[in-house]
């Protein structure tokens, strides 16, 4: 079994010193580069190194430059995503968008987790487990998802939070560690104010 296998059925792996992952993680960051020297104004460009980094990518995808990903072929993301300024994806596993998902600046996405025997640390051998994002899901600014993790439908996630477990649909979490606050509610369409004609 080669060491991406590995990574892929959930099992340690070598991410540090297998010569195939240290390849495809060159490239990407080769991408990534060529992205985020684009011009804010070359969303053509754009739009077609974000096909080249990313597994899969829906319609009306906007991603503000810096973005950096490790691999970008284990990232799926829906319709109408946004990632603001300084998205970092780390995706030894996969991690999955869904539609209209808005990501504030400074967020992490991290599927990466460090062997805690030393040992084996010191090897490079590292977990990468899987990160599960519904539909309509907001994440406030420097919003950090730890591995593992699943967030339901139309969830918000709270500015700072640190995402250590899974958090279901329909609420607003925050903290860290992240925890629900309260079910987002009919009220809560009244809570700013909304310019009628």
């Amino acid at each position: 079994m080669t060491e991406r296998e590995k990574a892929a059925a959930g099992f340690l792996y070598d991410a540090n010193y297998d010569r195939e992952l240290a390849e495809l993680r060159a490239k990407c960051m080769n991408l990534c580069w060529e992205y985020n020297a684009l011009r804010p104004t070359e969303t053509e460009q754009q739009q077609t190194l974000l096909k080249q980094i990313l597994g899969g990518m829906g319609s009306g995808c906007t991603v503000l430059a810096p973005f950096r990903c490790d691999y970008g072929y284990n990232v799926t993301v829906g319709n109408n995503f946004f990632a603001n300024y300084n998205c970092i994806i780390l995706d030894g596993a996969k991690v999955t968008f869904g539609d209209n998902v808005f990501i504030a600046p400074n967020c992490v996405f991290t599927t990466a987790g460090h062997a805690l025997d030393e040992a084996q640390r010191n090897r490079g051998l590292e977990i990468a487990l899987p990160i599960t994002v519904g539909n309509s899901v907001w994440f406030g600014a420097n919003v950090t998802v730890l591995p593992g993790v699943t967030i339901g439908d139309n969830a918000v996630i709270g500015a700072g939070s640190v995402v250590t477990k899974d958090i279901p649909s329909g609420v607003i979490a925050v903290g860290n560690p992240c925890r629900v606050l309260r079910p987002i509610t009919g009220e809560d369409r009244h809570r700013y104010p909304v310019w009628e004609k």
